[in-house]
């Protein structure tokens, strides 16, 4: 230290930490002489001396003007050691460094401006200490004062200059620095970091695509920014690194795929698109490196199908049917309970385009890996049949295409219709609401024989009456009125001329016994008239009850529609359709005279003509009732109609009727819960009377 006051006069000293700035510029100027002749003879020792006594006594000096005398005298000393300041630059810089963060707004402002000519003299030899200059210039881009600020600017912009020209710039040390402090929030960081992964990036040698899932989601989160201007240059450099990643050989997808994901989600708007935008382009591009990624990317994507920006639907959209349309192999990494992991819980989601892609992802892997998918049927299969209570009719139809498709194998046709029961019993409102769209879909996709045979055997031993009973008459009229069932009706009306048609009836029979007038409208479809006629005449006081005389109401209507056509043609052979006439004046009976259907159906009775065709000729009846003579044949015995047979007993036309007695044990088991939940109540009116 001795050796540095003996080289430096004392006025220069007094000078240099005068409050007028003229006196410290003049002073340092001196310095700058006294080093460049030191420099000149070699004596690096007193320099060295000189610039420890500067750092020391000046920059580490509580007094502000000495600590920006020092720092004046630390910068004129490197310009006067010119070409020989490398040696000493971890003398001078480090004391320069500390004083960035000095109380002193002017401090720090003449801090600035040393490092600023220190490093203009050093140029590359400046790159060992860029860690640490770049973290000071990042506090100092966000500092207090405007003046400040300024002055980090110019040094910002000779720092930058001087890295792109350098060949010593290590690309490994710096991203740490600059992924660290990616999510500061403080708009002037974040134009500062946005700027220096700019000029980076614009360097041929250094490569910042290769870094960028170091430092990506920093930029996605700028997007957000209040700052339009911020908004604009994270855009801009994001635009950039995809251009490079259309051209580039090489890429890590799957890091930047993860990050992508998260910020698909993003509340802001903008961020969401660029999100999307970036995974359209990775779906393109990344093949099968993304094949470990395609759950999360399909779980981004599925949401943004449904945006309220029209922008990102289209973009989803276009990505979905991108990433679909790729066909992958699951030992490929290509994770099938993943996609159906996701495709379940978008199941849920309240918006219905996204419901139904989910669905198409479902069907495809179905159709595709078929096996696989049947692996993870126990994780998707609850979901499926809840997706059958869906208020959109598309996903209900989607959804029984897949599980139509899984019915393929008998063992889960069966699971299909023993669940599907299931949720009809308890969840009533899903078979008022969608049961004839559930049964008539799956009629076409699996054969409609097949479905209500297994429905038929299922409700055969239904525990719940009730609900049997509700479903059978559902199961009933869907089979009297929907169009894809007309092959079933056809088959059903053969029934006493044709084995498969009887082996039908006689399956449905069992399982409609559970419903009286479900069991009429079947012996009238099948034209077991005898038996419809045996059915009426057995039903008893606890039979004929408002619900059905409501079901009752249909079944007269529904005669007049083309279903039963045929059965309107036969009243034109009164004689041979005996059996007929006395079903249809039994049912006119059941109902009382002042409703709409006891009309409509008498109306029609009174159209029957009073003669009968035998042989080509026409006979009259001989009394005023026509069919006085029909209903008191004797002679050979009626048997189903139109058939005349000696010795029926109870089997007509190869069908055992002596299952009434079917009908009968199911009804009375009905009679008797009706019976029970009667006494029941009678019980709670007698307990609240006392």
């Amino acid at each position: 230290m001795a050796d540095a006051f003996s080289v430096i006069p004392a006025s220069v000293l007094r000078n240099l930490s005068d409050k007028l700035y003229e006196k410290r510029k003049n002073a340092a100027l001196e310095i700058e002489g006294i080093v460049k002749q030191l420099a000149s003879s070699g004596d690096h020792e007193k320099i060295s001396a000189v610039i420890k006594l500067l750092a020391t006594e000046f920059t580490g000096s509580p007094q502000a003007n000495h600590r920006k005398g020092g720092l004046i005298g630390l910068a004129a000393a490197t310009v006067g050691l010119s070409s020989e300041a490398a040696q000493h630059l971890e003398q001078i810089v480090p004391p320069v460094l500390s004083s960035f963060s000095d109380q002193d707004s002017r401090v720090r402002y003449y801090a600035c401006e040393a490092l600023y000519n220190i490093a203009k003299v050093v140029r590359g030899d400046f790159i060992i200490f860029f860690n640490k200059i770049f973290d000071a210039l990042c506090k100092l881009s966000a500092d207090s004062d405007a003046n400040v600020q300024s002055a980090a600017h110019l040094l910002d912009r000779l720092v930058k200059d001087i890295v792109t020209e350098s060949d010593q710039f290590s690309i490994e040390e710096f991203i740490p620095l600059l992924r660290e402090r990616m999510n500061v929030l403080n708009p002037y960081v974040r134009q500062f970091l946005v700027g220096w992964i700019t000029v980076l990036d614009s360097v041929p040698d250094i490569d910042m695509l290769g870094f960028l899932p170091d430092f990506l989601d920093g930029l996605f989160n700028m997007l957000s920014d209040s700052s339009r201007e911020i908004r604009q240059q994270a855009d801009s450099a994001l635009s950039e690194f995809l251009l490079e990643i259309k051209n580039s050989p090489s890429v890590d997808y799957g890091r930047m795929a993860e990050i992508l994901v998260q910020r698909a989600a993003a509340l802001d708007e903008f961020t969401r698109l660029t999100a999307i935008t970036w995974i359209n382009e990775f779906v393109k591009l990344g093949g099968d490196q993304l094949f470990p990624y395609y759950a999360d990317i399909l779980g981004a994507i599925l949401p943004c199908i449904s945006d309220k920006e029209e922008k990102i639907r289209v973009v989803a959209r276009e990505t979905n049917e991108a990433l679909r349309s790729i066909e992958a192999n699951p030992t490929e990494n290509f994770d099938v309970g993943g996609i159906l992991s996701i495709a379940r819980r978008q199941l849920d989601s309240e918006w219905e385009a996204t419901r139904i892609e989910a669905l198409h992802w479902i069907s495809t892997l179905l159709n595709r890996h078929r096996a696989e998918v049947l692996c993870f049927l126990n994780d998707i299969f609850d979901t499926l049949l809840k997706a059958l209570s869906d208020s959109s009719d598309e996903v209900v139809l989607l959804v029984l295409d897949i599980h139509a498709c899984i019915a393929q194998d008998p063992p889960h046709f069966r699971q299909l219709v023993v669940f599907l029961v299931h949720n009809f019993r308890i969840d009533h409102s899903l078979l008022e609401r969608r049961g004839a769209l559930i049964i008539r879909r799956l009629c076409v996709l699996l054969d409609a024989e097949r479905v209500y045979r297994e429905l038929s055997t299922i409700l055969e031993g239904e525990a719940d009456l009730d609900f049997a009973c509700v479903m059978v008459q559902a199961l009933n009229l869907i089979l009297l009125t929907s169009s894809e069932l007309s092959e079933l009706r056809e088959l059903l009306k053969q029934s006493l001329v044709n084995a498969a048609g009887k082996d039908l009836f006689v399956s449905l029979y069992a399982s409609w016994c559970h419903s009286p007038m479900a069991i009429i409208s079947l012996c009238l479809l099948a034209q077991t008239y005898q038996h419809a006629c045996a059915v009426i005449q057995s039903l008893v006081e606890e039979d004929i009850n408002a619900k059905f005389l409501v079901q009752l109401d249909k079944l007269i209507r529904l005669l007049e529609t083309p279903v039963f056509a045929y059965l309107r043609l036969q009243l034109l052979e009164p004689r041979q359709y005996i059996w007929l006439l006395k079903a249809l004046y039994g049912l006119l009976m059941l109902l009382p005279q002042q409703s709409s259907a006891f009309k409509v159906l008498r109306r029609r009775l009174k159209t029957v003509p009073s003669y009968s065709f035998d042989g080509g000729n026409l006979k009259r009846a001989a009394s005023g009732n026509p069919y006085s003579q029909i209903l008191h044949h004797s002679g050979s015995q009626i048997t189903e109609d139109g058939d005349i047979d000696q010795d029926n007993g109870n089997l007509q036309n190869g069908i055992n009727f002596a299952s009434l007695q079917q009908f009968k044990q199911m009804q009375q088991q009905h009679h008797m819960l009706a019976k029970s939940r009667a006494q029941s109540r009678n019980s709670s009116t007698s307990f609240l009377k006392v």
